[in-house]
């Protein structure tokens, strides 16, 4: 048995669909339910691919001293000044996208660090992920819902570990 229900009117994410439209660019000012911190050696050029690979704006800067970028609603990132990780660390963080920003993004990052995306690749939960390794060495991962097929292996995969789908 499960509590859980359909929400997808509590946040930005728009409901899976092939021809999904993307949220808007979030310019309000709200207490951050949940954001990243990451740390850059270079605030000026993790800025750069961000905004231009990853499609967040800067909401604002104090110079040398954060970078607050934002994407759709409650996709916050602070940049600060620190060292680079030697390694992309084992943990990751997830933003939502449509599917049609996938390649758009992988294009970009791409021009931008050549070899930064692997993917995108269909996981078995009905979502399309790729992964960014940023210059910084965050692992980002950009999340794309598909439309929920009721006959096709993501839907049993999802009914045997007892989420059931959207009704029909």
């Amino acid at each position: 048995m499960t509590d859980t229900f359909p929400a997808f009117h509590l946040g930005p994410v728009p409901q899976p669909a092939l021809d999904a439209v993307p949220a808007e660019l979030f310019r309000g000012i709200y207490g951050m339910p949940m954001f990243v911190t990451v740390p850059t050696d270079d605030l000026a050029a993790s800025t750069d691919f961000w905004i231009r690979g990853l499609g967040f704006f800067d909401l604002f800067s104090v110079p040398g001293q954060v970078t607050h970028l934002r994407r759709w609603a409650f996709q916050d990132v602070l940049l600060v000044p620190g060292a680079d990780a030697a390694e992309p660390p084992a943990l990751s963080v997830s933003f939502s996208c449509v599917l049609s920003q996938l390649d758009e993004i992988a294009t970009a990052c791409e021009e931008l660090l050549p070899g930064s995306t692997t993917g995108p690749r269909h996981m078995p939960w009905n979502s399309v992920e790729l992964e960014i390794v940023t210059p910084e060495r965050t692992r980002v991962i950009m999340t794309a819902a598909r439309p929920y097929d009721p006959d096709s292996s993501e839907a049993r995969f999802l009914r045997e570990i007892g989420i059931e789908g959207p009704e029909a």
